[in-house]
């Protein structure tokens, strides 16, 4: 599945330089759906970016206009950088600095090249780099999430969770989520996942969303 900042990316690039694009062909390139297409461009167009068209009909990009380029003050590349270089480790995180980059004016890249912002790295292996991806596009994604799960005192389960959003705290990576099994909140240790699988998306149910989540905040770290 796409991120989906990368998918509004995407869909922008490709709708530039084409006469009329259908949502379903929109989804059939990015393997979603079309209600998916439909939500991604509104939020495009309220953003400010020139697509023309409706459901059902298709899209294109105004050719007589142009996206306008990406202006950020100092503190706020400072504060890019020192992300980016934090988790520089990650493909996303160099990717997505670069894209950056490419967007802005000549002199603000030249000034984020010349940034002497930097931050300690976090080495992480390849095989655990990529089971966070599956879980953030998990919970992009909204979608069910089943894994092998080695508790603190070394107890072992299987657990359907819905992953409400990651969080980086106390030198580890963790995953917010509803519990099926406890039925109930709970916080899991990446490190001490194995086995990831992700599965259907799940409903959108009161009382069972990150907002939720957020407010009980002490979600235990079994």
């Amino acid at each position: 599945m796409t991120r989906r900042a990368d998918r509004l990316f995407q869909i922008a690039e490709l709708l530039r330089g084409r006469r009329l694009t259908t949502a379903q062909q929109l989804a059939d390139w990015l393997s979603v759906s079309p209600r998916t297409v439909y939500r991604d461009v509104r939020d495009l167009q309220l953003s400010g970016v020139p697509i023309e068209g409706e459901a059902g009909i298709g899209y294109r990009l105004n050719r007589a206009a142009s996206l306008p380029p990406l202006t950020f003050t100092a503190e706020e590349l400072a504060a890019l950088a020192a992300g980016a270089r934090m988790l520089e480790t990650w493909g996303g995180a160099r990717s997505a600095l670069a894209k950056i980059a490419s967007a802005m004016p000549a002199d603000k890249r030249a000034t984020l090249d010349r940034l002497a912002v930097f931050a300690p790295s976090f080495h992480i292996d390849r095989a655990f780099s990529e089971k966070v991806d599956a879980l953030h596009e998990a919970v992009d994604g909204r979608r069910i999430v089943s894994f092998a799960y080695r508790d603190r005192l070394g107890a072992q389960t299987t657990r359907r969770v819905w992953p409400l959003g990651l969080v980086y705290w106390g030198g580890r990576w963790t995953i917010g989520a509803w519990c099926e099994l406890r039925e109930d909140f709970r916080t899991f240790d990446i490190a001490r996942m194995n086995a990831v699988a992700v599965h259907a998306p799940f409903p959108d149910e009161a009382g069972k969303r990150l907002a939720d989540y957020l407010r009980k905040a002490n979600a235990p770290v079994r």
